[in-house]
């Protein structure tokens, strides 16, 4: 018996429902140190066993962010099989994600550099 190949696209696709489902599970977790929280990625692995949810947030304690979502990564996942129609839906594995706060630091030191430049043409 010959294996069906799955689609190669089939993994983001995944990926990428498991994100926006996830968005709206953990808007419904009263775990207050969950803030506002941003799902920037999710990586499913190709066994679909253990996906990486990479997120952000506004306000908050970081790590008392992570340990949260990772507490209740029992509870998402479970909210996941109701929703997904997949067969193994992953271990959820909950990870900050500082690009944001990288990208707003670089962004200020350009328009330092820019403000700085601007007084020495004067």
């Amino acid at each position: 018996m010959r294996h069906k190949k799955s689609t190669p696209n089939r993994g983001f696709r995944v990926a990428d429902q498991i994100q926006r489902d996830l968005a709206e599970l953990i808007r419904e977790l009263k775990d207050p140190r969950i803030g506002l929280v941003t799902l920037n990625s999710v990586e499913v692995t190709p066994d679909y066993a253990h996906a990486k949810v990479f997120f952000s947030q506004l306000l908050g304690d970081n790590e008392a962010c992570t340990e949260a979502l990772n507490e209740a990564a029992g509870y998402l996942r479970n909210g996941l099989f109701k929703r997904l129609s997949i067969h193994t839906v992953p271990t959820l594995h909950f990870h900050y994600d500082r690009s944001t706060e990288r990208a707003a630091d670089i962004s200020a030191l350009i328009a330092r550099a820019n403000a700085t430049r601007a007084k020495d043409d004067e």
